[in-house]
């Protein structure tokens, strides 16, 4: 990584650490890391390379907040863990299947192949759907930076655009 990659990769850490975590947002980062550097970060691969900055930085938060748990004892976890049982049971009793979780108690909606996922799950209190790639380290499938978080306010809007993403879809492939 040369100098000025570095550089850049500082700022856009330094960011986050110093912020409200409830009300940044990538944009926000990349925009603040841009003035304070005074180049343009909305360039596609650099936009991209924050992206990935930022991704790795929540990846380390969720790291440090699992060991801080683990730290603390397994009373949330064995918490955690009866409240999924009920809630299994709760689906089978309604004729659903039954849930399956990652190996960071990450609800899985969806596998979309071998290393991407749709899962539920919950940081600092916000519900996040993500739809990301995973890779196995020591036997346990771990999230990789490559994918996309949203919170449920991002995931309607996305929901809500689906018609009009599939009907450009559909136009494209019959100019094709």
């Amino acid at each position: 990584m040369d100098e000025a990659t570095k550089k850049v990769e500082a700022t856009v850490l330094e960011i986050p650490r110093g912020s409200d975590m409830e009300s940044v947002t990538e944009n926000k980062v990349r925009t603040a890391a841009a003035d304070r550097l005074g180049i343009d970060l909305s360039v596609s691969n650099r936009k991209l390379f924050v992206r990935g900055v930022v991704d790795e930085y929540l990846l380390s938060l969720s790291s440090q907040e699992e060991a801080k748990a683990a730290e603390e004892g397994d009373a949330g976890r064995e918490s955690k863990d009866k409240e999924r049982k009920e809630d299994e049971e709760e689906d089978e009793g309604k004729g659903g299947g039954k849930r399956e979780y990652g190996d960071q108690g990450d609800l899985i909606l969806c596998r979309l192949s071998s290393k991407r996922r749709v899962t539920l799950s919950e940081f600092k209190g916000r519900s996040l759907v993500s739809i990301r790639e995973f890779y196995v380290k020591d036997g346990k499938e771990m999230p990789s930076a490559k994918g996309i978080s949203m919170t449920m306010e991002q995931w309607e809007a996305f929901c809500n655009a689906a018609p009009a993403i599939e009907d450009a879809i559909k136009k494209l492939e019959d100019s094709d």
